[in-house]
Formats: C-alpha cells, structure tokens, sequence
C-alpha cells in the first residue's frame, strides 16, 4: 500500500519538527552551528571516541555540540586560554579552554561560549602551554540552559576540552601564567554596553 500524499506532508513536517526544541527564550535549533575550526600549528587530527565523548553535550546542557580530537606534537608550542572565577580557584585549570585570548566584554564571553553566570564570575584568564602528546577536543558549543530566564543557544565559537582533573593531578598543560584579571577594567567599562 503507497502512502498518501497527506501522510508523507505530515511525515515532513514532524520531522522539520524534530529538528527545534521549545525553551524560554523560543526555539533553539537542536543542530549545530559553526564547524570545527582547523587548530593551530603543531596539532593533529587523532581518533579518540571516548574522550571526544566525553566532550559533547546534550542540547540545553552546554559542553560542545560537534568535535574533534587533536594531539600536541612533540615541540609544538600551542597555547590556550581559560577565563575562570577568582573566588573558585579550585576551578584555575579546569577542562574548558580556548586557542584564542578571550576578547570583548564579559556579556559578549560569556555569551559567545555559553558560560551561565551562576557557572563562573569569569573574572581572571590562564594562558598555559598544552604538553605534548595531549589530546584535546574542539568545537561549536552546545546550547546551555542557566534557568527559567536565560538560555544561550548553540555557537559556532569553538571551545578546546582539555582533560585535566585536578583531583588526580592529572594536568596536560604546562608553563602557566595564572590569575590575570580580566577583563580589565578599562576594557570592562569600553566593551560593556551602558
């Protein structure tokens, strides 16, 4: 028996469905957004399916939304970046990172990699070296639901998930400058919108 035209229409339109979520803020697109940006020098694409997994997320729970893993070859000289809060510094050498400085005001960071306020104060920057032979996931991040009133949709910014667990001393970078206030002050006041 062929299906009606009626039922292949309603198959579509369940499906088109399928591809949002309701929030409080209107739809999100389940979808990522963005792709998974080239690394810098000295990185190289690796096969890792359980740390990959263990860097994705479900929609409205933050982490990446799509991936990569990347290993530091010996004598790279790869940089990243992580914004944290000053009255957690348990949290200093966390998981999230970035190969790029953080840039623009606080709102637009936070925003930008989907960071809830309650999550982080995002007030100090580490700029370390990954060791080499660390393996790292990056990508677009995932939609992040901080509360009845705020949701950050997907990014297409890429986040770096470094897998250092601090509990164990277990850390892949090195060479750190630790506890940079950020942003400044000048650049707090210029960049926030009054």
């Amino acid at each position: 028996m062929k299906p009606s035209l009626s039922c292949l229409v309603l198959s579509a339109l369940l499906c088109a469905c399928a591809t949002h979520e309701s929030s409080v803020s209107g739809a999100l697109p389940v979808a990522c957004i963005g792709e998974v940006l080239p690394p810098p020098s000295g990185m190289m694409e690796v096969q890792d399916p359980a740390l990959l997994q263990r860097a994705l997320g479900q929609p409205l729970q933050g982490k990446l939304c799509a991936g990569k893993v990347f290993r530091a070859s010996e004598g790279a000289a790869v940089t990243v970046y992580r914004v944290w809060d000053a009255s957690k510094p348990y949290t200093a050498m966390g998981s999230w990172w970035s190969f790029s400085a953080p840039q623009g005001s606080r709102d637009t960071y936070r925003a930008a990699n989907e960071i809830c306020p309650q999550w982080s104060a995002l007030d100090r920057v580490t700029q370390c070296r990954l060791k080499p032979g660390a393996e790292v996931v990056s990508g677009p991040g995932q939609s992040a639901q901080c509360d009845a009133a705020l949701t950050y949709p997907p990014s297409p910014a890429n986040q770096v998930f470094v897998p250092n667990d601090a509990r164990k001393q277990l850390m892949f970078v090195e060479n750190c400058t630790m506890g940079t206030p950020w942003p400044t002050f000048f650049e707090d006041r210029r960049l926030s919108p009054r």
